[in-house]
């Protein structure tokens, strides 16, 4: 019994030892995971600013500056437009730009940031008068694209370009009839006869149909006003022209919708008169496309996580 016990005592001694052995090395590991992380942070901050420097001391002569807007405009998404504005100030701001040249290729999308984007480039205009403005189309300018593009000078694009579309929309789907088929029975109390504005599980209320198509001919009043107002007499007197149809390049210049047929280079060589061009389009730095990477991959995680918690 004796050397049972004394046994048991030391097993208990070497499985403590080895618990501890493993607790510092855990801790160990830990610490230089954070150090690391730390360093790599440190790293990533250095470079990113680095490479905005680099940007900056690329424009050290007489240039046309470029900004990209490129996909749907919204908040956050692929055309953020206060990116887009960024941009386009430090463009105008540089002393060594003679002028600036906003490349689009965008189907539109909310008219809010497309008004902001439009106002800007009014305000950075009246800033920098002598240092022109121009949009040079790509595939495509329309809807909220064009509401922007008619702030600048002079608009130019291919000849196969799609531009236009100067009208307003809102959409969504009915789902009543499927729902009687299904037996489905909608329940919907509200405080406010019309919170339930348009609700698409429930019968279409002739009222709110009419006060939704008001909001979208005023808005769309606005589109037409803004359009005029940057055209000028240049813009022609098509009766289809504001009725949300769009049209080639080279039709565009007939309605009065562009300027001419031309891209980046033709514009900066043969327009500006500065055939360098140096692209302002701010671009995310290191840490932000780590940080989105890390966040995508974290997301992912997730999403799997909350699918096998279903299963």
């Amino acid at each position: 019994m004796q050397e049972n016990w004394e046994r048991q005592v030391l097993n208990d001694l070497l499985q403590a030892g080895v618990k501890e052995q493993r607790l510092k090395r855990r801790w160990g590991i830990f610490f230089k995971l954070l150090g690391f992380g730390y360093l790599l942070l440190v790293t990533l901050v250095l470079v990113g600013s680095g490479s905005s420097r680099e940007m900056e001391s690329a424009s050290s002569g007489p240039h046309t500056a470029m900004v990209n807007m490129d996909g749907v405009i919204a908040a956050g998404g692929e055309a953020n437009v206060q990116v887009i504005i960024d941009g386009l100030t430090r463009a105008f701001d540089d002393k060594n730009t003679k002028g600036v040249i906003l490349s689009v290729n965008s189907p539109g999308g909310s008219p809010v940031e497309a008004g902001q984007l439009h106002d800007e480039m009014v305000r950075l205009k009246q800033k920098h008068p002598k240092t022109p403005l121009y949009v040079v189309v790509g595939d495509i300018c329309a809807s909220g694209c064009y509401y922007a593009a008619v702030a600048a000078d002079k608009i130019y694009a291919d000849k196969a370009s799609i531009v236009g579309s100067i009208g307003v929309r809102m959409d969504g789907f009915g789902f009543t009839g499927a729902m009687e088929k299904l037996g489905v029975e909608r329940r919907l109390l509200t405080a406010g006869k019309n919170k339930g504005f348009l609700d698409p599980f429930s019968p279409v209320n002739d009222e709110q149909k009419a006060k939704a198509q008001d909001m979208l001919s005023e808005i769309h009043q606005q589109f037409i006003d803004v359009v005029k107002t940057g055209r000028g007499k240049r813009l022609g007197d098509d009766p289809d022209l504001f009725t949300g149809l769009v049209w080639s390049g080279a039709r565009s210049v007939k309605m009065g919708l562009i300027d001419g047929l031309g891209s980046v280079d033709s514009v900066a060589r043969d327009v500006i008169k500065a055939d360098d061009v140096v692209d302002f389009t701010p671009q995310p730095g290191y840490l932000d496309r780590f940080a989105r990477k890390v966040g995508v991959t974290a997301a992912a995680h997730i999403a799997s996580q909350l699918r096998l918690s279903v299963q």
